[in-house]
């Protein structure tokens, strides 16, 4: 028999067969070393029809040319080759390639292919046959998909975005970039390439503006710059290169470039987008870093810097308001306006000088504020956004009153009318007070939880309370008291939110994560359902956290990563792992979590088991557990009425959080592999939509509703998928509706697709021209910040986008190029300040990690630096080394380069670099900003004059503001 004959004797086989990945890879190497084929060979073999199949490709092929691949037999630009080949002989290829489209192009981004020079080469030319291919199918498919309706229509735009993916993978690899620099590609060939990509790209316009965005960057920029140059230009290049040794022996370096300063300008917009940052997501408050900012951006002017927070904050809710941001969006922003920014305030009034007083401070600041976009009630016609019936600047001036800022007299004079509230009935929360209340009634817990979507000023002491107890509760292990009060916060998305504007994560889950991770079973332990009960519903609420912001394991403060039960399940838990990679008490745990649910015979799932089984293995155990009820469903070993009676065991509120990682991976395995897509959608559908247990248990209903928060938006992207690739199919627009309310839930700085395509339009210069037009806006609006003004439009979400789509460097030449072309119109310092301010503000990839930070994965055996994206800063600091060399050619540009280097850096240089030799500041941050405001230290919330008790105010600001405690008037009003 031929090699080829025995390879096709072997592929049949293995088809008919089913044969699992890992058993084809044990045979494959046998195959291989006894009949050797070239990569093109075995391509060619497994995408190409059979006389027993010409409509599409098995399923199980993807995943064998995964194993394929992985053992060197084939290559990605085979594997392209052979399907683009084979592509034309089927009856339906758009599913198969667009899965393969996908898989490539995570291969080729991970840095695994291409191996070489000369297959990368293989990949540019493939990769523009492909594109030739689509757009030649997309030109002739339009007048075939008006008699075909359309599913064809749908399929085959699936297929253009997935290749679009692709091409973006393939031209944005170093080695293909390498390839083209060096002309290792045909003469000719790299133009031709530019030329195809410019047809290809208006295709994904509509589907994926985001690939559009990148292919055309690259077209027009990338590509252009790494044309071969002639021999001239690599002369010339030589004389830069000893004109740059030269420069260095003579010592010509950026301390050698004269620069100006500009008058320094602190505009309206600059705190405005700052502080636009720290909430456009995960709330992004360290108050060391907040006090520590308006020092350096305001420089011991305390009026200023209180009048401008007070406006900042509400130019951020007013604009959220007019783009219709989310209720949640909105909700987080007026929090802080009203529940955040007086313990702020308070903190700065400490240092104010007589005659200067926080009064007078907020009715300058209240003065700017424009009273079309927040009326009183008596002057509210009705028109105005519902959230802002009751009147938000009331509900500002009686927060400020409660903290002692104003006194309740002012207040009819500061609103222009009579007030129709009043202070809250039960005075200034003390924090203490509510401790002691959480711990002696634990049913007053609910009502405060409720307390943390109130704006009346007294939220802090709730939320730092709530925090309070939830560490006490964990270091003494009340775990019974503890699920209750997790299981309520997991309830409400929103009060997280809040939470965060008051202590940091760590303070808050800290405590859970380490009880999570040590937890054990008493010695006397009686039931062991309760138990289970327990650790699922504290673990809920972590995995809530993790999930709505995407926090890693060093945002949760987790020490060691690969000893940790949480780590394991946030970085593995959607994992299933082949019974051989069990050990023996795992696999006598999966088999008696089988047994128990399946099984009538065994006794069902008694203590025995799970006295046997701590909860920790249990959660690690439940994506294999799926595999395997997967496997029996699909394979008829279990019946639809036994599989729907052990399903209803996992939506008891004991072992209900395990859905997590089990629909994560359903959700995983469905998009992998759409031969179990049946046994998939009938177990999604008995576990979300028809549940019985339900009806008549609503702690169950909740829970699963905050479950569902969670695992929506994956699950709902297979769903869609799925969809897609068989539009016949009736039994996923019931599970789509039902998650369509959770899609929401995640709050991490992405852009929703819509808001995504209005900023790519091309028309309008793509995501490029939109940055720059909102850079450009808010310079305008800084300029002219009138009272009926509104504020320039702008979320921090665009330059997150941008610096993920384009890349930090790109959006920071736009920065630069609106600042050049500001400062030749005479707007210099204003247009310096936005552009700090843009490159100040934080994200949350580097808030809580630094460049060194080491996070232990897999096994823990290895460890890896956490790798991020470079943001702004860091793109502007390689600029700056750069800087003497461009000095020479566009002199401009360089100064700009370095004036606003080093004025961001000055506004983010931290107190223990530059302030710490005050003792006062150095103990009074301890206390203002050690947690979060302060944790015990924040005497605003246990009583005491001027709204922080012990804080040391007056020490506090001398060290922040510059005030030294013995200055004149001068020294708190900036003269």
């Amino acid at each position: 028999m031929s090699a080829i004959a025995s390879w096709q004797t072997f592929l049949t086989r293995s088809l008919a067969t089913r044969l699992d990945p890992q058993t084809f890879e044990s045979y494959v190497k046998i195959l291989s070393s006894k009949y050797p084929l070239s990569p093109s060979q075995i391509s060619n073999l497994f995408l190409r029809p059979t006389a027993s199949n010409t409509v599409s490709l098995d399923p199980r092929i993807p995943r064998y040319v995964q194993t394929l691949l992985s053992l060197g037999l084939v290559n990605v630009p085979s594997l392209l080759r052979a399907l683009l080949r084979g592509g034309k002989r089927w009856g339906n290829s758009y599913a198969a390639e667009e899965m393969l489209f996908y898989r490539v192009a995570r291969l080729i981004s991970s840095g695994v292919s291409p191996g070489n020079a000369q297959e990368a080469a293989e990949l540019i030319l493939v990769s523009m046959k492909w594109m030739e291919a689509v757009l030649a199918a997309s030109n002739a498919a339009h007048g075939m998909l008006e008699l075909s309706g359309g599913t064809h229509a749908e399929e085959l735009n699936a297929q253009i975005m997935a290749l679009g993916t692709l091409v973006v993978a393939v031209v944005e690899n170093a080695l293909v970039q390498t390839a083209l620099n060096k002309g290792s590609v045909p003469k000719g060939e790299g133009k031709e390439f530019g030329t195809v990509l410019g047809n290809f790209v208006p295709l994904l316009l509509q589907g994926s503006p985001q690939s559009a965005a990148r292919l055309e960057l690259f077209r027009t920029q990338t590509l252009v710059a790494i044309e071969p140059v002639d021999k001239k230009a690599g002369e010339v290049s030589a004389n830069e290169a000893i004109d740059e040794i030269l420069d260095e022996g003579i010592g010509l370096g950026i301390e050698g470039i004269v620069v100006v300063d500009l008058p320094e300008v602190n505009s309206r917009a600059g705190l405005y987008i700052y502080l636009g940052s720290l909430l456009v997501a995960r709330p992004l408050i360290d108050d060391n870093a907040i006090f520590a900012y308006l020092h350096n951006r305001y420089q011991g002017d305390i009026q200023s810097t209180m009048i401008d927070l007070i406006l900042a904050s509400f130019d951020i809710l007013a604009d959220a308001t007019s783009r219709s941001e989310r209720p949640q969006t909105v909700k987080i922003l007026r929090s802080f306006l009203i529940n955040k920014i007086p313990l702020l305030l308070a903190v700065l009034s400490s240092s104010l000088f007589p005659p200067l007083t926080a009064e007078y401070c907020i009715t300058e600041a209240l003065n700017h504020v424009d009273t079309n976009a927040f009326p009183t009630l008596s002057f509210d016609d009705g028109n105005t956004n519902d959230m802002f019936s009751d009147s938000v600047r009331q509900d500002f001036c009686f927060a400020c009153c409660l903290h002692n800022l104003i006194a309740e007299s002012s207040i009819e004079t500061l609103l222009g009318d009579i007030p129709i509230q009043s202070l809250p009935a039960g005075g200034r929360y003390a924090k203490d007070d509510l401790v002691q209340q959480l711990i002696s009634d634990p049913e007053r817990t609910e009502g405060l939880i409720d307390e943390l979507e109130h704006m009346d000023g007294n939220v802090g002491a709730v939320s730092q309370a709530i925090t309070e107890v939830i560490g006490r509760l964990c270091r003494n292990k009340e775990t019974m008291s503890l699920k209750s009060l997790c299981s309520q916060l997991a309830r409400k998305p929103s009060a997280l939110d809040v939470m965060l504007l008051f202590d940091k994560i760590t303070t808050i889950l800290q405590p859970i994560c380490d009880l999570l991770d040590n937890w054990r079973y008493d010695e006397d332990q009686g039931e062991y359902q309760p138990v289970y009960e327990e650790f699922g519903s504290i673990l809920l609420l972590v995995l809530s956290f993790a999930h709505r912001y995407g926090l890693s394991t060093v945002d949760l403060g987790i020490r060691t990563p690969s000893e940790s039960f949480v780590a394991k399940l946030l970085n593995q838990g959607h994992l299933c792992r082949a019974m051989e990679d069990l050990t023996t008490q795992e696999q006598s745990h999966l088999d008696g979590w089988i047994r128990g649910l399946f099984d009538n015979d065994s006794g069902g799932l008694g203590d025995e088991l799970m006295s046997s089984c701590p909860p920790q293995d249990f959660y690690l155990l439940i994506p294999t557990l799926f595999h395997h009820i997967v496997l029996a469903y699909s394979t008829r070993h279990l019946t639809d009425e036994t599989l729907k009676g052990g399903l209803e065991f996992l939506v008891d509120t004991f072992l209900l959080p395990s859905l997590i990682p089990g629909i994560t991976w359903l959700s995983s395995h469905l998009w992998e592999s759409r031969g179990d897509a049946n046994a998939v959608l009938q177990i999604l559908s008995a576990l979300i939509t028809s549940p019985s247990s339900m009806t008549s248990n609503t702690e169950a209903s909740n829970m699963l509703k905050a479950i569902l928060n969670i695992i929506s938006k994956p699950l709902e992207h297979s769903l869609r998928w799925l969809q897609h690739a068989e539009p016949s199919r009736q039994d996923v627009e019931p599970l789509s509706r039902a998650l369509r309310t959770h899609l929401f839930f995640e709050r991490r700085g992405a852009s929703e697709h819509t808001e995504l395509e209005s900023w790519t339009e091309p028309g309008a210069g793509g995501l490029s021209g939109k940055i720059k037009l909102t850079v450009q806006n808010l310079t305008t609006w800084a300029l002219n910040p009138g009272i009926n003004n509104s504020p320039a439009n702008y979320t921090h979400r665009l330059i997150l986008v941008g610096v993920k789509m384009l890349g930090a460097q790109r959006v920071l030449d736009i920065i630069l190029d609106e600042l050049k072309s500001q400062s030749e119109s005479g707007n210099g310092s204003v247009s310096l300040d936005i552009a700090t301010s843009l490159i100040c503000a934080p994200d949350p990839a580097s808030f809580s990690s630094s460049s060194n930070t080491i996070e232990l994965i897999s096994d823990g055996s290895t460890s890896h630096t956490l790798q991020r994206r470079t943001n702004l800063r860091e793109a502007l600091k390689i600029e700056l080394e750069n800087a003497p060399k461009t000095h020479k050619t566009d002199a401009f540009h360089a100064e700009n380069v370095i004036r606003l280097y080093r004025k961001v850096e000055a506004q983010l240089l931290m107190p223990q670099q530059n302030l710490l030799a005050h003792d006062a500041l150095g103990q009074a941050l301890d206390v203002a900003g050690g947690d979060g405001m302060g944790g015990d230290g924040m005497g605003g919330m246990d009583g005491g004059h001027g709204g922080f008790g012990d804080m040391g105010g007056d020490d506090l600001m001398s060290g922040l503001m510059g005030g030294h405690g013995h200055g004149g008037l001068g020294d708190g009003m900036g003269f």
